[in-house]
């Protein structure tokens, strides 16, 4: 069979991610050829506003008409970079049961929908790839896939957002507030006008969902992700990080374990030494044990319109080369197992509480006497005066490992005692 000389590409959204493709693949068009056995053209780009002036692009391949692209014979591969579920979901599957090669860079609809979309893929025989799904520049799905392969993966964790990792970094060495840190992000670009998925997890969630299918070989959704944002985390809690040698980082952390495929999403103290408190400002990490290789780290840019262009042009760039040589559709879905998700009140966890009490003889007795009952052990406590005024000091107790609902139920019974002032933070240890 004869191999094309070109592949001919619909382009599906042309906001920061899509102008970063557009301008990566003109920028590369020359070296296609030598890269991946044949050149490559945009022929059609799908857009929302028909009136919207867009520097540097061909006018003329500007469509708002789904049925210009999806008919068009000759587009062999579809770049789907529009975000969201629908009308991406549809879309895609439309062009999967084409026969249409497709890249996307969709995280939220891989997370929900991600078997779904592979299936389909499959089915038909052709590539369905999402390297900037997660992490954007940085390569972690198809090491996963491939070059770790021949490994029992147990844990993933990493530093999967941005801008609250830049909120984090402000707030550990500039000595800013939460409020203070997430307005510079705001002002540089970093944070969204409506950050809540970034600041209350969401975003490192689906992007925890999608690398825990793939490391354990077992299908995660996002609805099984325990997620919990920054924004409780204060000033003090960080004086305290940095008091005991750690630092905060809002981490996503995945782990398969004989009971079951532990996921979630929170901030939590970790050793100044351990290689993801380095990663600083708006920088990703995923760090990843399996059996045979040890520890690996993988480091960069995890968002922004030239990182995530890297990645999806490198699936481009895939999706030649299978073409080429008639072998779309080698690597699909990798979750042949079924391995549960524990219910997240079963995973365990240190805990750093810091809480106002009393300051009387007893109330020290009292609360370990609740942490007893609740079979939770303590470790490290601290005491210090907040007011000489009011009779209330500051109390900072660590914990041992304990099962998630054992704290919910110790927090519930310290809540009701008279002595507590207010539980100021719970914050998870490494």
């Amino acid at each position: 069979m004869s191999k094309p000389d070109k592949i001919k590409i619909g382009l599906l959204g042309l906001g920061t991610v899509g102008s970063g493709v557009y301008k990566l693949i003109e920028k590369q068009k020359d070296e296609f050829y030598k890269k991946a056995g044949a050149d490559v053209e945009i022929v059609k780009i799908l857009v929302h506003n028909m009136d919207k002036k867009r520097e540097g692009v061909d006018p003329e391949l500007l469509t708002d008409n789904w049925r210009d692209i999806i008919d068009n014979d000759e587009i062999q591969l579809i770049i789907e970079v529009m975000g969201g579920i629908e009308p991406a979901r549809t879309m895609i599957l439309e062009a999967l049961h084409a026969g249409k090669n497709v890249v996307s860079a969709n995280k939220d609809l891989i997370a929900e929908h991600g078997k779904e979309l592979l299936d389909a893929a499959e089915e038909r025989g052709v590539d369905f790839l999402f390297e900037a799904a997660v992490a954007g520049g940085i390569p972690i799905i198809r090491p996963l896939k491939q070059c770790l392969a021949a490994n029992e993966i147990d844990e993933v964790i990493g530093i999967m957002n941005g801008t609250t990792n830049y909120i984090l970094t402000k707030m550990f060495e500039d000595n800013m507030d939460f409020e203070e840190a997430l307005a510079k992000a705001t002002e540089l670009g970093y944070a969204e006008a409506d950050p809540t998925a970034d600041i209350e997890g969401l975003d490192a969630g689906r992007k925890a969902a999608i690398l825990a299918s793939i490391a354990f070989h077992s299908r995660v959704v996002f609805k099984n992700v325990y997620t919990e944002g920054i924004t409780k985390i204060s000033a003090k809690d960080i004086a305290y990080a940095k008091e005991f040698g750690d630092v905060i980082k809002l981490l996503g952390v995945a782990h398969n374990t004989e009971e079951g495929i532990e996921v979630g999403v929170y901030p939590m103290m970790i050793s100044q030494n351990h290689p993801l408190a380095s990663v600083r400002d708006s920088f990703n990490a995923v760090f990843v044990h399996g059996d045979a290789v040890g520890d690996v780290m993988f480091y960069g840019r995890g968002a922004g319109e030239f990182p995530t262009a890297s990645a999806v042009v490198g699936d481009v760039i895939d999706v030649v080369r299978d073409t080429q040589y008639h072998c779309t559709g080698r690597i699909s879905c990798t979750c042949y197992r079924t391995t549960p998700v524990k219910d997240f009140k079963n995973v365990k966890n240190k805990f750093f509480l810091r809480m106002q009490v009393d300051n009387k003889p007893g109330v020290l007795a009292s609360i370990a006497m609740v942490f007893g009952v609740h079979k939770v052990s303590i470790t490290k406590v601290m005491q210090k005066e907040a007011c000489e005024n009011d009779g209330v000091a500051e109390l900072v107790i660590v914990t041992e490992a304990v099962k998630e609902y054992q704290m919910l139920d110790s927090m519930e019974h310290l809540k009701d005692m008279e002595t507590i002032r207010e539980i100021s933070s719970v914050i998870r240890e490494y």
